[in-house]
């Protein structure tokens, strides 16, 4: 029906018809899928949801006299530093963990802090305290320096995301009998709660199961500005088994992302913290689908209904836990679900509300002419095992 060229001329002409994911379920249910996919040129999704295999590349520029910097902390949180003289890698996870803190200053706050809050601080303009310790080379004879930053005084400055956008995760819960502090936040004993962490229907790739539309290359909403999808993400594994509408049942596809932090916005890059888990990192993703066809449409029709995810005891503390089987996003949504006859109440970690903004702002973008659709370079790869790691020859105690 349709190239991404004819899409990208109706933007640049501001004629292009946009709809959310949810405004496309709205208009496929009154009209069909046919039709709609006759008027309607791009699909906006959008997700607001922890991503902890997150991280932002700094280059700091040279000193003089130079510094070959081998350990760093910003804020107190360690930033890797083992390439370039003053390249430095900063974990989303990383903790506050600085040389000499004192008990005084190892507070709650300080514990509670991490990279994802240092890199939400510098997106928002706000400065920084950098530590620095360097190896003494003849071309860096520099030992040591301290100084203040802010994304305006460094030179590049960019998220580069090794595992985003989840196709699909878990649901968890805790059948055990004490409280449990996990990725997904605190587990009551005794199945008190449930908690999941994806929007669901208006989730990216949910709309692009088979990842058709997108591949290495392909321009998105990342953190409110520009962002790429630059690689497969770790843990990709879309052989995990689907529905017969091509969902997957549960951790699925994952996408590497990378975008220029100094363009974004912190509204949609903040620093979270779990209890008695650790710092990540809450991202706004948005992926914009073309309709090149009416299949596209026909897959991004999926309703929460038609899609669903397994419940995982955390109390059992191994690599594959057992499931109390599979559960719909729409049941998700109500807020309640029944588990072995037992009322339990559900939260999202995923804001649905800002999933929808991201999906807004990203249609608001293309229907101003202000963003493009880019053609991809080479596919997602569709073949990926999930390998775990065996500890062949080690003795592993689960105390």
């Amino acid at each position: 029906m349709r190239t991404i060229a004819e899409i990208n001329d109706k933007i640049s002409r501001q004629a292009a018809v946009v709809c959310t994911a949810e405004e496309i379920k709205a208009r496929v249910a009154e009209v069909g899928v046919a039709q709609t996919a006759k008027t309607v040129d791009v699909v906006t999704t959008g997700t607001f949801e922890p991503m902890e295999s997150s991280g932002a590349i700094l280059n700091l520029g040279h000193t003089d006299p130079p510094i070959k910097i081998r350990q760093c902390w910003l804020d107190g949180v360690l930033a890797y530093s083992g390439f370039g003289a003053v390249d430095l890698y900063l974990g989303a996870t990383q903790v506050v963990d600085y040389p000499g803190m004192s008990e005084a200053a190892d507070g709650e706050e300080n514990r509670e802090r991490g990279g994802g809050h240092v890199i939400e601080d510098l997106i928002a303009g706000k400065p920084v305290q950098l530590r620095a310790l360097g190896q003494v080379t003849d071309c860096y004879p520099r030992a040591a320096f301290e100084t203040t930053i802010t994304r305006d005084t460094i030179n590049q400055f960019y998220l580069f995301n090794p595992r985003n956008l989840y196709q699909n995760f878990i649901v968890g819960v805790n059948g055990g009998d004490r409280p449990l502090f996990t990725y997904l936040g605190p587990l009551q004993p005794r199945l008190g709660n449930a908690v999941y962490s994806n929007p669901g229907a208006i989730s990216p790739l949910l709309n692009d199961p088979d990842l058709q539309l997108i591949g290495i290359g392909s321009r998105i909403f990342l953190g409110g500005g520009t962002g790429y999808i630059a690689w497969e993400g770790t843990q990709h594994f879309p052989l995990q088994k689907r529905l017969p509408n091509r969902a997957p049942i549960g951790p699925a596809a994952t996408l590497a992302l990378i975008g220029d932090a100094k363009q974004m916005d912190s509204r949609w890059v903040r620093g979270c913290y779990f209890k008695n888990y650790g710092p990540s990192l809450m991202i706004g993703v948005g992926v914009p689908l073309p309709v090149l066809h009416e299949e596209v449409i026909a897959r991004c029709a999926v309703q929460d209904k038609d899609l669903v995810a397994p419940i995982v005891d955390f109390s059992i503390p191994r690599r594959v836990r057992p499931t109390f089987g599979l559960i719909s996003y729409a049941q998700l949504k109500s807020g309640r679900i029944t588990i072995d006859g037992k009322p339990v109440r559900v939260a999202s970690l995923a804001s649905i509300f800002l999933s929808r903004q991201v999906a807004v702002e990203l249609k608001q973008w293309i229907e101003a002419g202000k963003f493009l659709l880019s053609e991809s370079v080479a596919p997602i790869p569709q073949d990926r095992a999930f390998m775990p790691q065996n500890l062949w020859g080690s003795q592993v105690s689960l105390d």
